[in-house]
């Protein structure tokens, strides 16, 4: 079988989806002469959140994920980002395809809530790759054969290019999902108080809960 190995060389935000999408440039390489026809590959992106540090804003950012940071070293774990696939035209020796990751901004997720906490600097990624490999071999029969599950690839990625591909989608905006009745009730308030739109309701409650938690 031949043995493919993965390098990850750069990220870039691709406009034009239905959603956010982060393109990552993946290196496919394979040492064997063999030609290979396709590969279907999947990949599961990780964050190694224990590998990088944190000044002290974003550690209060990240409380509600890792809690305290006195116990970060019990807390401080790996998190799941997304799952991604991509089909490999046909190539000899290496090629270089894009790899898309969808980039939700739902703050229900935890990656969301993670990369939004941070200032700067770079997130730690590692890509597990599996999936099939298909070649052929010296009599020239179309051979298929899987990807070995210790197949992987780490990555820095800049926090500012994540940033980038949520502000070319959403410039200046969060998304918040809202179970239907609290929303229900929130429309109401907005009626009542004759309130023109949806930040001037949050704003509203905001100030009147200010009010009532002073002496």
């Amino acid at each position: 079988m031949p043995e493919l190995d993965f390098r990850i060389e750069g990220a870039e935000p691709l406009p034009y989806c239905a959603i956010p999408t982060l393109a990552l440039k993946l290196r496919v390489a394979c040492a064997e002469p063999a030609p290979i026809r396709a590969v279907a590959l999947d990949c599961q992106v990780r964050i190694e959140a224990q590998r990088r540090r944190y000044r002290p804003d974003e550690q209060a950012r990240l409380f509600d994920l890792f809690g305290e940071p006195e116990r970060w070293a019990q807390t401080l774990r790996s998190l799941l980002w997304t799952h991604a696939s991509v089909s490999v035209p046909p190539f000899e020796g290496e090629t270089v395809v894009d790899l898309h990751l969808p980039c939700t901004f739902d703050f229900n997720v935890q990656a969301t809530r993670y990369f939004d906490a941070l200032e700067g600097g770079v997130v730690p990624l590692v890509l597990l790759f599996s999936g099939s490999v298909f070649f052929t071999d010296e009599a020239g029969r179309l051979q298929v054969e899987r990807i070995s599950w210790s197949k992987e690839a780490s990555f820095p990625l800049p926090v500012d290019t994540w940033r980038r591909v949520v502000e070319l989608y959403y410039p200046n905006t969060a998304w918040l999902c809202l179970r239907k009745d609290v929303f229900d009730r929130l429309a109401a308030y907005k009626a009542r108080a004759a309130l023109p739109t949806w930040e001037a309701t949050l704003e509203s409650l905001l100030e009147a809960g200010a009010e009532a938690s002073q002496p």
